[in-house]
């Protein structure tokens, strides 16, 4: 037999899936009417040294879920039901957001202008990206839809991103949280995960304790729980979930630039982004610095889709 077995055509599911699980597909925000909807974004703000080199992303999280899209109804032992328990209250796929490599202000003023309309609509945005610098204006839009809310953000990644400018760059991946911490509307930062070397400097890291961030290392949650984590974030807070697919152990996830082992596991990840959602209401994610060709025969993107795919389950518990 020279063709391996195909697990969605074993069950049922479709040759080939354009949608994240199959999910309806809302091409027009403007009609939007599902309480969370997700979106492709390619690129915001890439380094001239690496380019949109997380460009691909977004369709190979899609693939990835090909194999369940028949089987998305069953249970889900992650849910204990599933993952969609209410046929109303179904996520929808808003497809990937235009892009252009070079029209960085371009870029970034599409993913806030989707995310502004969202927002409008009274759903959750999820954004699949593409590289660390896509929630910079995701989290500049939630800002100015805010109303005087005030947010807390929870960055699950194995770097920090506090760099004040790289590259001549100052809204790239490296900087992503310090353009957070300048937003008025974040009130707190809570940074989970981070370990081995990065890019930032000593001073970085000492800028960013003295704005206030709660940082929990990789080792730290190893040690000693999930609870180290969501115990900082307040009840009834509004929270921003960022999450880097490096955050996660290369191991499970290897299609990531910038591998380093002692990541978190799928579980932890889960408990956080389940235990958050307790802590208070999830009002948009992303999902950021998958690269589908340094993965390993697949294994990064089923895993990476796996934990969108379980975060999508969460939002829409919250909004039944």
């Amino acid at each position: 037999m020279n063709e391996k077995p195909d697990l969605g055509a074993l069950f049922g599911a479709a040759a080939e899936t354009t949608t994240f699980l199959g999910l309806a597909a809302c091409p027009d925000l403007d009609v939007l009417s599902a309480p969370v909807a997700l979106i492709g974004a390619p690129c915001a703000t890439p380094y001239a040294s690496v380019g949109a080199y997380c460009r691909n992303a977004p369709d190979a999280l899609r693939r990835a879920t090909g194999s369940l899209t028949a089987n998305v109804d069953r249970h889900d032992f992650d849910h204990g039901g599933p993952v969609f328990p209410v046929p109303d209250l179904r996520p929808v796929d808003c497809g990937n957001l235009p892009f252009g490599e070079a029209d960085t202000a371009g870029n970034r003023a599409r993913i806030a202008e989707a995310v502004s309309k969202v927002l409008a609509r009274g759903a959750v945005p999820v954004l699949l990206g593409g590289d660390d610098s896509i929630p910079i204006p995701m989290i500049e839009a939630i800002g100015t839809a805010a109303g005087g809310r005030k947010f807390t953000i929870l960055q699950i990644d194995a770097h920090i991103d506090w760099r004040e400018v790289h590259m001549g760059e100052r809204l790239g991946l490296s900087s992503t949280m310090r353009r957070a911490s300048e937003m008025p509307h974040v009130e707190r930062i809570v940074q989970v995960g981070a370990r081995g070397i990065g890019s930032a400097a000593t001073g970085d890291y000492e800028d960013a304790l003295a704005w206030g961030v709660s940082f929990v290392t990789a080792y730290d949650l190893h040690r000693n729980g999930v609870d180290a984590v969501l115990d900082l974030i307040p009840e009834g807070s509004d929270i921003i979930i960022c999450i880097d697919a490096d955050a996660l152990d290369p191991a499970l996830v290897p299609g990531v630039i910038g591998r380093a082992p002692g990541g978190l596991s799928y579980y932890q990840a889960v408990d956080l982004i389940k235990g958050a959602a307790k802590r208070g209401r999830i009002a948009a994610m992303d999902f950021v610095e998958f690269m589908p060709e340094r993965d390993v025969d697949g294994i990064g993107a089923l895993t990476f889709a796996r934990l969108i795919t379980t975060a999508l389950g969460v939002l829409v518990r919250q909004a039944a």
